[in-house]
């Protein structure tokens, strides 16, 4: 189903509203959109039943909270088959540093971003944690000198 067939011009500018500033109260929103408040708050109640909109987040400095360090590690796997990737997927759950990880294809099985304070604690979690998985053959590291463009919000 295409996003047109379900959302209107309207849905769509509260999205936008909302990627940019979720702490809106629904009073500025429907200012912002040109509607009254009722109709918005009831959109914007549809949309979160319908999981359009998954949650809301706080979006914090990784520097000024010293975990600036970020790395983009590829992961390829043994062998790959359900119960391996799910094991796999299973463990990358519950590592903390691992902010994402993408299933991909090509010569790596996985794309993980890792953030880390430095050099040093990115190395211990690559030999204690990441590199004690037996099914992972191969690891390999990309560290980011600077970010150059990072939105958090969908094009819409």
């Amino acid at each position: 189903m295409e996003i047109n067939e379900r959302l209107d011009k309207t849905d769509l500018m509260i999205l936008q509203a909302l990627q940019h500033n979720a702490r809106l109260t629904n009073k500025e929103l429907a200012a912002q959109v040109h509607l009254s408040p009722t109709p918005v708050f009831e959109r914007w109640k549809r949309m979160e039943r319908e999981g359009i909109i998954q949650r809301y987040v706080a979006i914090l400095n990784a520097d000024k909270l010293n975990l600036g360090f970020v790395v983009f590690c590829q992961v390829k796997l043994r062998r790959l088959n359900t119960d391996i990737a799910n094991d796999f997927t299973e463990r990358i759950q519950q590592m903390p540093e691992i902010v994402e990880c993408y299933n991909i294809s090509g010569h790596f099985d996985y794309l993980l971003k890792i953030h880390s304070h430095d050099m040093k604690q990115y190395q211990q979690f690559l030999l204690n944690t990441l590199g004690r998985i037996e099914s992972v053959a191969a690891i390999e590291s990309t560290f980011v000198m600077d970010e150059i463009k990072h939105n958090y919000g969908i094009h819409i």
